[in-house]
């Protein structure tokens, strides 16, 4: 199978090339249509060469890449369908033309309001027919290397009862353009062996890393959502792509992805309901308001730092691992609100009128000010502003054994807030935080960048009324 990276590189260049000769060609005609100009051969070269369209040529091409990226194109290079492709790049290509002529184009002297609107009609069709042929030109040839099973997704099957053998005998047989090369199966404890050779569960994160595999499939022999979320919760720390028959779940399928057209029909666990473009817009507002927060705030955090340290004996910053996207652990940092010795016991959750919780400690949770510090998480990539509030593995344990459908969080980054924070708010024990879990799911099964805004806006009031721990 061809590198994803690599792919990914070719697609970018080759929409930059597009970018520079759709923006060469327009300013090629933007001077033959422009009045003020005598249009001789020298007066061209004179105005391609001057520093003004200079600059401009070598920044569009790299705000259209950007621009691109943003709309998700680049997420998933493998597996595009054309026509899906023609549908995006025309929408990609009359945004990009509002920009363009918004930023760099109203002040170009043209006769009339016709010649602005031809002027406009003329970009979108060289951006769009260019930006086309370079991706259409791509998705070609990676069509061809599958058809002519030169590319495989390396794969290997989570089961090794008679269904699941089934299943990989389906798949080979399949007319499918994108293939599946199955390296191995994997014993589920508990289900009929059919005999056939396969390897321990326990193997299968090493047994990925090996050998480069792509993507899992998971092929239980019993199909009943409890049992099927059980062993995602011991599969998402892999790291893969898992995919799923769609006949296998119930509810859980109505908001998770279907592989694309090409390949045999699974529907991915691993992905959350929003759109690549949402995704990409999502994160980049995330590093955006977190670096602004971060210096905005620092008078603020100075102050706090103080207060803390004054208040009682310890660090200013509390540290704490919190298990986030695909199961990954990560360090939570916080203002430390209670006394240094506050979980000598063991893990405990806060409550009312806590007796560990110091007094600075009282007033920022109450105003969520110690969640501050958080915002350096969100930078790192290793939470968003809004998603699942991240949970420590003692209490995650505790939540799987009564609520499997718990697994399902780790399809998105934890967030500093929360559609179950603002509708319900801090939990003080397992139950709680079970009731909490269900409004995060509706979260997952709805994500976008609207319902983030409005989460955000509930937050903003929860905080400024004090409605905090």
């Amino acid at each position: 199978m061809a590198s994803v990276r690599l792919e990914r590189w070719k697609l970018v260049l080759t929409d930059w090339i597009s970018a520079n000769l759709s923006f060469m060609l327009f300013n090629v005609l933007r001077f033959y249509e422009s009045e003020w100009t005598s249009n001789t051969l020298d007066d061209a070269f004179r105005f391609m060469l001057n520093p003004k369209i200079c600059i401009e040529q070598a920044a569009v091409p790299l705000g259209l890449v950007i621009l691109y990226w943003l709309s998700g194109f680049y997420n998933n290079p493998f597996g595009k369908s054309r026509f899906n492709e023609l549908l995006n790049t025309a929408i990609i290509s009359a945004v990009s033309t509002i920009f363009l002529h918004l930023a760099l184009l109203t002040n170009d002297q043209m006769s009339d309001v016709i010649s602005n609107l031809l002027q406009i009609i003329l970009i979108f069709i060289i951006l769009f027919t260019f930006t086309l042929a370079g991706r259409l030109l791509m998705i070609n040839n990676q069509i061809r290397h599958f058809k002519n099973r030169d590319w495989k997704y390396s794969a290997v099957i989570v089961g090794n009862s008679s269904k699941a053998h089934a299943l990989a005998k389906k798949m080979k047989e399949s007319k499918a353009v994108i293939s599946n090369s199955i390296e191995g199966f994997f014993r589920i404890p508990g289900e009929d062996d059919s005999g056939h050779p396969a390897h321990d569960i326990k193997d299968l994160d090493a047994f990925c890393r090996e050998n480069n595999i792509d993507q899992i499939i998971l092929a239980p022999q019993k199909s009943d959502e409890e049992h099927v979320l059980t062993l995602l919760y011991k599969l998402f720390p892999i790291g893969k792509p898992i995919k799923l028959s769609p006949d296998t779940l119930n509810f859980m399928t109505a908001s998770i992805k279907l592989e694309d057209i090409y390949g045999f029909p699974l529907v991915d666990l691993t992905h959350s309901s929003m759109s690549e473009s949402e995704k990409n817009i999502k994160r980049t507002l995330d590093i955006i308001a977190s670096g602004i927060t971060l210096i905005a705030l620092s008078p603020l955090f100075l102050f706090l730092a103080i207060r803390v340290k004054l208040d009682s004996k310890g660090p200013v910053f509390y540290r704490q691992e919190r298990i986030g996207l695909k199961e990954r652990p990560f360090d939570i940092i916080k203002f430390r609100t209670m006394r240094t010795d506050a979980e000598a016991d063991g893990p405990q959750l806060s409550s009312d009128d806590d007796p560990r919780v110091t007094k600075s400690g009282k007033i920022m949770r109450k105003y969520r000010l110690d969640e501050l510090p958080q915002f350096w998480n969100v930078l790192k990539g290793e939470m968003s502003i809004v998603g699942p509030r991240p949970e420590r593995r003692f209490f995650i344990n505790k939540i799987i054994e009564r609520a499997p459908y718990y697994t399902l969080l780790y399809q998105t980054r934890p967030g500093i807030t929360s559609w179950g924070m603002v509708q319900y708010g801090y939990a003080s024990h397992v139950d709680e935080m079970i009731e909490r879990s269900k409004y995060d799911l509706l979260y997952i099964s709805n994500m976008s960048i609207l319902l983030d805004l409005k989460i955000m806006l509930y937050t903003v009031l929860t905080i400024l009324e004090g409605r905090g721990k």
